[in-house]
């Protein structure tokens, strides 16, 4: 039924109390106020309203609206866990004017994204502008096209509370898991970096760290390839030179020595020739997991800029939407994709593919990652265009002929050994979709020779060949590859953990709390052997280097991230077992069918899973990492490396009456479960004397953020990497002069010194003991006494607004930020709590809290913030706490 958008549309929800049916009734009605549309983003709704028009009012509700309070979980455990959400302060605006907006429109309608999470969004904004959602009229579309909204203004329905449900059920569990595993691991293994736990998190973890230990625990193991090179004539007369390999390797070098021996003196004869057809078949188009591997391998982007720029395509009308599991094209963009091949590329390259997700849990009614309009073949906007054309070939692709091949297979012969050599080739007869898009592939799934196979000249049985060489190379096998940011998405997906919209923020949650690093390694050489026959019968050996492990964007497991992984393994081996995760996930999706009942899921999640909380905190051991390495060497007391108060380090000894042990912080590339007693020794050479200057000792050693040289009171960042042990006294004064030089004054102000440096957060000025980021608008280079004198007034401007209250003895203050006052707890910034009758504290107020009522904030918000340290966490591993 098609409504008319020159007039306002009424619309009666009559539902059948028999069943689930809902009936609608369509009157038009002329006149009437403005139909007020909610929608997630302020770039959509610019979108839309210019496709409805005047009739319609579109607004942003800038994503979530509501979420689970802080206090107690947010969460009550003894009634069916319901849910107490609250509006968030700095989405108090944001509602205020949607219910403004609500109160005088005639109508409103949801509009939200269409997956689970949007579906709740809108649950929530009905909920809070006081909307009834039995008759609130929500709205779906799969791409931001005026045929696509126009169409779904004309079919509303209501809101989804299955869907909502499942969303509920997950937000509900992951914060029971994240509130009530997390203060476990503040007791048992410490706050640095503020530890956390959560039921996708935590288990992706553990797929990085076995993955890490598995290639620590592999040992390569060599063997032989052995390859002839051929002569013979291409069609043209040409001489082409091809190889050879045998089936099998050769598994040592007296093998291959042996295997060339035989050879000597021999001929080589073909001796049988296959020919037959092959072709690829073209990948499905993209889903959110696919598209997220596949700009990583082909564009190098991480998930999170992939979703990010995706998101920004979907707003703009260019694709459809971007979270979704199905492979799934609806005839209307069949059509369009049809008739852009047969346009572009002619009849013969289109065959029609529909293609069927695998798993059930797919939600099919979506489609697949598409451009809206297959006539676009690229975007303007410079941000977005290598994604979206990347989206465009895929899909365009998927509906492609097949690429045909010609594959060809020689026997060859050797007439002293009678050993068979096989060679093999390829033609490309018709590239079909190989004309538009060629899928990538991960690393663990490529191989030695993963190359394209070479062209064969003509053969024939019984033709002779001309041997050029042999070689019999040394190879050996290879550990499994790390994973990255995209082969851990895909390998989430096939165990069934998580979901498209999970992902990115999985992956940069594991990353900021420091469980995980994604970074580059180093290749190191090897040497290999290479054995060689040639046409004169000699046989030469030769030794070869080549440099292995070189890694790019790889995801790496701290230490901390392997202590944490092993604990929760230990003690919560349910909630980590990847088949659990799964089942959770399914249970999810049993929900959104209706055919179970939230809560109840919960429960029977919750009783044992608390229990197994209670029984950890009474009886686990604290978790150190801990791991011997030997004796040192003069004292004979014992070394060990663990995890301590600043992350990684070894120990000598223990504490034994007014004698401490010995600390060292491991470096940057080391790590507890690989360091050697040698290297762990070598740490303890520091600090390190490499000379005298100006009457000061000039020593190198390594802090609590890296390597440093000092001399007196001068001290001056060393860069990481830097060989500590082969620096000497001249280079380390390189560092120390340079530092000085930086260092010296470039204006005063106030007749104080003004100098200038660059640190962890980019280009400073130091005035006063005080430092002032330097902005991209000024050229740090060469930087005036204005522009010094206008920096460090803009800055003593901004401090003097910045302390409402200050109790530096008890490092609390109370501050100005962006979204109103709050508490400043050490590196903590906690919120002003509301006063007993539940009304806010006035700034007023605020600016006379006397420290005592600041203090129970504080600890209302961290239990036991002020209570006496006790020592009982150094209690000897092994016994219970």
């Amino acid at each position: 039924m098609e409504l008319s958008l020159s007039a306002n549309i009424a619309l009666v929800k009559i539902i059948s109390q028999a069943g689930k049916q809902t009936n609608y009734t369509y009157h038009y009605i002329t006149g009437m106020a403005k139909n007020l549309l909610i929608v997630e983003s302020p770039a959509k709704a610019k979108t839309i309203e210019k496709i409805l028009g005047k009739e319609f009012e579109v607004h942003s509700c800038y994503g979530h609206i509501r979420d689970l309070e802080k206090d107690e979980m947010g969460i009550d455990v003894n009634n069916h866990f319901k849910p107490r959400y609250i509006v968030p302060d700095e989405k108090l605006k944001v509602v205020a004017d949607l219910k403004r907006l609500a109160a005088k429109a005639e109508s409103v309608w949801l509009a939200s994204d269409e997956d689970r999470e949007g579906e709740s969004i809108s649950w929530h904004l009905a909920e809070v502008l006081g909307l009834d959602p039995l008759t609130t009229k929500r709205i779906v579309f799969h791409e931001i096209t005026a045929p696509a909204i126009k169409k779904a203004v004309a079919n509303p329905r209501i809101i989804n509370m299955d869907l909502v449900n499942a969303q509920q059920a997950r937000r509900v569990l992951d914060r029971l898991v994240g509130f009530e595993l997390s203060p476990v691991l503040w007791r048992k293994i410490g706050r640095q970096g503020g530890l956390s736990a959560g039921r996708v998190q935590s288990v992706a973890v553990r797929l990085i760290a076995e993955r890490e230990r598995e290639i620590n625990r592999f040992t390569p193991v060599g063997s032989y390839r052995v390859e002839a090179m051929f002569t013979a004539r291409d069609i043209n007369g040409k001489s082409l030179n091809f190889k050879a390999e045998t089936p099998e390797r050769v598994k040592d070098l007296e093998g291959a020595q042996h295997f060339l021996e035989t050879c000597r003196g021999a001929n080589y004869k073909v001796t049988d020739i296959q020919v037959r057809p092959a072709k690829r078949t073209p990948a499905a188009p993209f889903t959110t997991s696919t598209l997220q591997q596949e700009a990583s391998r082909k564009l190098g982007y991480g998930v999170s800029k992939t979703m990010l720029l995706a998101q920004k395509l979907y707003e703009s009308g260019k694709i459809t939407y971007m979270r979704t599991d199905s492979i799934n094209l609806s005839e209307t963009a069949l059509d369009d994709i049809r008739n852009e091949i047969t346009n572009s590329y002619g009849s013969r390259y289109y065959q029609t593919r529909k293609y069927k997700n695998k798993n059930d849990s797919a939600q099919e009614a979506h489609e697949a990652i598409r451009p809206t309009y297959m006539s676009n073949k690229s975007v303007d906007d410079d941000d977005t265009k290598r994604l979206y054309e990347l989206i465009w070939k895929r899909t365009i692709a998927c509906q492609m002929s097949d690429a045909e091949f010609e594959k060809t297979t020689a026997k060859i012969d050797i007439s002293t050994n009678h050993q068979a050599l096989v060679a093999s080739g390829e033609v490309l007869k018709f590239d079909g979709f190989l004309k538009v898009y060629y899928e990538g592939r991960d690393e663990e799934e490529e191989t030695e020779n993963d190359e394209d196979n070479a062209v064969l000249p003509p053969l024939t049985p019984g033709q002779a060949l001309e041997l050029r060489e042999m070689l019999a190379t040394e190879r050996f096998t290879r550990a499994a590859a790390r994973y990255t940011e995209a082969s851990l998405v895909k390998k989430l997906e096939e165990l069934g953990i998580g979901r498209p919209s999970t992902y990115a923020p999985t992956i940069s949650t594991i990353v900021k709390r420091n469980y995980v690093e994604k970074k580059d390694k180093e290749g190191v050489k090897r040497t290999y052997t290479v054995l060689s026959l040639s046409p004169s019968n000699e046989i030469r050996k030769s030794i070869s280097t080549e440099v292995i492990g070189t890694e790019k964007g790889k995801m790496f497991p701290t230490d901390l991230g392997l202590v944490v992984t092993d604990f929760l393994v230990q003690n919560f081996e349910k909630v980590m077992n990847f088949k659990f995760t799964a089942h959770i996930e399914e249970e999810f999706d049993e929900i959104a069918s209706g055919k179970m009942k939230w809560s109840e899921m919960i429960g029977d999640f919750y009783k044992p899973f608390h229990t197994t909380i209670e029984d950890t905190l009474e009886n686990a051991v604290r978790a150190t990492g801990g791991r011997e390495l030997g004796v040192h060497p003069e004292s004979g007391k014992k070394i060990e490396a663990r995890m301590g108060k600043f992350g990684p380090m070894v120990q000598i000894g223990v504490t034994e009456g007014d004698e401490k042990p010995k600390y060292a912080k491991l470096k940057e590339n080391q790590s507890i479960e690989t360091i050697t007693l040698e290297e762990a020794l070598n740490l303890f050479k520091m600090p390190k004397v490499v000379g005298e200057h100006n009457g000061h000792e000039v020593t190198i050693n390594i802090g609590r953020f890296g390597p440093f040289v000092k001399c007196g009171d001068q001290m001056a960042s060393l860069p990481k990497g830097a060989d500590l042990d082969a620096m000497e006294m001249e280079e380390a004064l390189e560092f120390i002069n340079q530092k000085a030089k930086d260092d010296a004054p470039i204006a005063h102000y106030q007749e104080l010194p003004v100098s200038k440096g660059k640190g962890r957060f980019g280009p400073f000025i130091k005035w006063n003991d005080l430092y002032i980021n330097v902005p991209k608008a000024y050229n740090f280079d060469h930087l005036t006494q204005a522009n010094v004198e206008e920096m460090i007034e803009k800055k003593l401007e901004k401090e003097a607004n910045r302390f409402i209250q200050q109790w530096p003895a008890e490092k609390i203050s109370i501050e100005n930020g962006r979204w109103g006052a709050y508490i400043r707890f050490g590196k903590l910034m906690l919120k002003i709590q509301k006063k007993a009758d539940d009304t806010k504290y006035t700034p007023e107020e605020v600016a006379v809290l006397p420290l005592e009522e600041v203090k129970k904030m504080i600890e209302a918000q961290v239990p036991n913030a002020f209570a006496k340290k006790v020592k009982a966490d150094k209690k000897v591993a092994g016994k219970k706490k």
